[in-house]
């Protein structure tokens, strides 16, 4: 029975992060995931890696903004380590002002923005503009009151991504895929498989989205979490790489970088199953060309409908399972997954005891007391 130092269930893009994180620190590693790599919520076409807006601050929104701050260079590291482009790229977020209301709101935030985000320090900036730094991106008819403009966000193709994980993975850990996971022993070690050999492995992380639930549930007792689905499309439509992304009543517009321009998405709670729905995505591409008619007649060369995980307690989860010394948890992105992943991951490697640093502080709602009762 072949051993390893951890075993990782689920290889989505928080999956992946660990796996990543984990061979990086010198750990021995099997991933593994009963379909494919990045095939459920991983697999989404937008790649909004967006900041909290920066009002009302607290530890959360700090390990985001940590997250997205550092990114670029883990981004950077893993082009170069594998020659594969993800599609990556700090290219800010514009989002129309219509309202007397959201003009205030966003003039108080420009304040506080050069405090919470260190402007000074770091550059990056919220603030308010009259116009568009994009002529025609988005429509000026659709801001008649000017523009936030943030300069700290970014976008990324979640497919590339997580195919550039994998690529750089797969000489370095054992990834099985087309493999459930049934059991783990903490006494032995012993992980039961669905289609191979057990092996074993002397902790357990479950990344495995919202099917994780279920198996958390299993082992707790203790219902923590569901799926959101959520729905989104692909345009094709070759446009400058350095457009912002557009954030406006719910959607999002992401011009990437290989000629096509994402535009989602839906976060539906009632939901019987994962095909997409064009009444659906019809009405979101009238939003999205509604602020910005470049999008008009663009054809539609992609769909995608998947089910993004969600804690009850909305926020993610990374720590230590409740009453488990060997099984640990890091789960529940929902839709900030892409954006926060590597820093999660880093998060379980301190938490493990495999680095000596503690640089990385966990907020309160992110560690497992705040999600179980014991």
């Amino acid at each position: 029975m072949k051993a390893f130092d951890i075993a990782i269930v689920g290889a989505g893009i928080f999956g992946l992060s660990v796996a990543k994180a984990a061979c990086d620190h010198g750990l021995s590693v099997v991933l593994i995931e009963k379909n494919t790599v990045a095939s459920g919520a991983s697999h989404g076409l937008l790649g909004a890696l967006m900041p909290h807006i920066p009002s009302q601050w607290n530890d959360k929104k700090q390990f985001q903004f940590e997250a997205l701050k550092t990114l670029s260079d883990g981004i950077a590291q893993l082009e170069d380590a594998t020659g594969l482009s993800t599609g990556y790229r700090r290219v800010g977020r514009l989002m129309p002002l219509y309202t007397q209301d959201k003009l205030d709101h966003a003039l108080h935030r420009q304040e506080e923005s050069k405090t919470r985000w260190a402007t000074a320090e770091t550059g990056f900036s919220f603030s308010v503009l009259d116009a568009s730094p994009h002529a025609g991106w988005p429509a000026a008819a659709a801001a008649p009151l000017g523009f936030i403009w943030d300069t700290l966000a970014a976008r990324a193709n979640p497919r590339l991504v997580s195919a550039a994980l994998k690529a750089y993975l797969q000489p370095r850990i054992t990834l099985m895929e087309h493999t459930e996971f049934k059991s783990f022993d903490e006494a032995t070690g012993k992980l039961t498989l669905s289609s191979a050999e057990p092996v074993s492995a002397g902790h357990l992380v479950l990344s495995a989205g919202y099917e994780g639930f279920d198996l958390i549930e299993d082992l707790t007792g203790q219902h923590i979490g569901s799926g959101v689905k959520g729905q989104s499309l692909s345009l094709k439509l070759d446009l400058p790489h350095d457009l912002p992304v557009i954030y406006d009543d719910g959607i999002y517009v992401i011009a990437h970088e290989n000629g096509s321009v994402a535009v989602g998405s839906t976060s539906e709670r009632e939901w019987q199953d994962t095909k997409t729905e064009e009444d659906t995505l019809q009405g979101m591409l009238n939003k999205a060309i509604a602020f910005c008619p470049v999008l008009k007649d663009a054809p539609i060369i992609d769909r995608w409908a998947g089910i993004r995980p969600k804690c009850r307690k909305r926020d993610p989860l990374v720590g230590q399972m409740p009453t488990h010394e060997k099984i640990w948890i890091a789960t529940g992105g929902f839709k900030i997954s892409y954006g926060i992943a590597h820093r999660i991951a880093d998060a379980l490697m301190q938490q493990l005891g495999v680095t000596s640093a503690k640089d990385i502080h966990i907020p309160q709602t992110f560690r497992p007391e705040s999600h179980f009762k014991w």
